[in-house]
C-alpha cells in the first residue's frame, strides 16, 4: 500500500488517521501529485504526506469536485470579509481540511439559489422556505462590540425567508476530521453579556462548560447568532452542525453542548446537529445525484479503506498457517497457486486495483 506510507500521523485519532487515509487514496485514484506538510517545530523538513496535494495541482482548483466550484472559490476569496480565517494553501491542496469539504459540498448551490432552497428544504425542513443568499466564512464585523468583539465566524450561512415571510438566517458549522474539542480561547466577557441577556437559550449561562474545549466554538456562534438578531439583520436564526457519522468525537462535543440549552429545538435559535451523510443526500435529493456521489465517494466511502486494510492483511499477515508440502517435495505436489484460477485463466495482475473497483461499485450501490 503505497499511501499508508505517506498518511502516518502519530497524533491522528482513529478517525481522522482513517479519513486521512480515504484522502490519499482519493488522491492516488486520480493521478494527483502528493503534496508536503511543513510541521512548524521542524520547518526546514517538509514531509511528503498523502492527504495533500501538490502546490501546481492545487493551483489548478484539484482540490475541489466541479469545475464549477472553482469560481465561487476565487470570488469567495476575492471578496473575503476583513478578519476571515482562509489558509489559502491549506484551502487548496490540504485534502482533509473542512474549508475545501464546505465549498465541495456549497460551492455549486451558491451558483443556483433555486436548487440551494430545495436543499434546505431536504436538509433542515421548516428553516428557510427560500434562499436569497450564501456566504461562505461569515461574520458581519469580527472584532466590532455590537457582536462579539472578537473573531467569531461561521463556516457559511444562508440568508432567506421562513413561511411566514421573515428574514432568517441558517448558521452553519461543518467538520470532517476535527474532533470538535479544539484549544478554547480565554474566556470574553461579551459572550457572557449576550448569553445572560438572550433569554431562554442557555441553561445556566454562566456554567464553564460553555467556555470548555467542547463547548466553546458552538458557544461563541450562538452568542453570535443571537447578536445578529439584536441588531436586526434578520428576524430568526437556527445553528446546525454537521459531521461525518462516524466522526464520534465531533458529534459527542456537540451532544456536550446540546445539554447546555434550554430547548436545544425549540428555543429561541435552535441548535441542529446532523451528518454529513444527510446532507448528501439531502443534495441528491435536491438535484445533484452524481455530485453527491463524488462527494460520498472522496469523504465517506469508508469501503475503500476496509478494502485497503484487508488486502494488506491477506498479502503479509504473518499469521498465515496455510500448510506447507513436505521438506523435498516438488511443486508439482503442492495445492494451485493462488495466481491461478480453476479455469486455468490467471487473476488480475493488479489485485489493489480490483478490489478498489469492486468496492467502488458496492459502495455506490449503497450509496444508490
Amino acid at each position: 500500500m503505497k499511501a499508508s506510507v505517506c498518511v502516518f500521523v502519530p497524533a491522528d485519532h482513529r478517525f481522522k488517521a482513517a479519513a486521512r487515509f480515504l484522502q490519499a487514496l482519493w488522491r492516488e485514484d486520480r493521478g494527483l501529485a502528493i503534496g508536503t506538510h511543513i510541521d512548524r517545530r521542524n520547518p526546514h523538513r517538509p514531509r511528503r504526506l498523502g492527504s495533500r496535494i501538490s502546490t501546481a495541482a492545487g493551483a489548478l482548483g484539484s482540490n475541489f469536485l466541479h469545475p464549477d466550484i472553482i469560481p465561487v472559490v476565487t470570488r469567495a476569496l476575492t471578496y473575503r470579509e476583513p478578519g476571515a480565517a482562509y489558509d489559502v494553501d491549506r484551502l487548496k491542496t490540504n485534502l482533509l481540511s473542512s474549508q475545501p469539504l464546505v465549498f465541495n459540498l456549497f460551492g455549486l448551490l451558491a451558483r443556483d439559489l433555486t436548487l440551494a432552497t430545495r436543499f434546505v428544504a431536504e436538509l433542515l425542513p421548516g428553516t428557510l422556505t427560500s434562499a436569497t443568499d450564501i456566504l461562505f466564512e461569515h461574520s458581519p464585523g469580527r472584532g466590532d462590540p455590537r457582536f462579539t468583539a472578537d473573531r467569531t465566524a461561521f463556516d457559511i450561512v444562508l440568508r432567506g425567508r421562513d413561511t411566514t415571510g421573515a428574514r432568517g438566517l441558517l448558521c452553519i458549522e461543518v467538520k470532517y476530521s476535527e474532533a470538535g474539542h479544539e484549544p478554547a480561547p480565554p474566556p470574553h466577557p461579551r459572550h457572557t453579556e449576550i448569553a445572560r441577556a438572550t433569554s431562554g437559550l442557555f441553561v445556566a449561562p454562566d456554567d464553564p462548560t460553555l467556555t470548555g474545549p467542547a463547548c466553546q466554538q458552538l458557544y461563541r456562534q450562538h452568542c453570535l447568532a443571537s447578536a445578529m438578531l439584536t441588531a436586526g439583520l434578520a428576524d430568526t436564526a437556527t445553528l446546525a452542525f454537521i459531521a461525518p457519522t462516524h466522526n464520534q468525537l465531533a458529534h459527542a462535543a456537540a451532544a456536550t453542548y446540546t445539554r447546555q440549552l434550554t430547548d436545544p429545538r425549540a428555543g429561541p435559535i435552535p441548535f441542529v446537529p446532523t451528518t454529513l451523510e444527510h446532507a448528501f443526500a439531502a443534495l441528491a435529493a435536491a438535484g445533484l445525484p452524481d455530485h453527491a456521489r463524488a462527494l460520498h465517494r472522496r469523504y465517506t466511502d469508508w469501503w475503500l479503506v476496509d478494502g485497503e486494510l484487508d488486502l494488506a492483511a491477506t498479502v503479509a499477515a504473518p499469521w498465515d498457517f496455510t500448510p506447507r508440502p513436505p521438506s523435498g517435495s516438488t511443486d508439482a505436489s503442492r495445492p494451485a497457486a493462488k495466481a491461478s484460477r480453476s479455469d486455468g485463466g490467471t487473476l488480475v495482475s493488479n489485485p489493489r486495483r480490483s478490489h478498489r473497483a469492486r468496492t467502488t461499485k458496492r459502495a455506490t450501490r449503497t450509496a444508490a
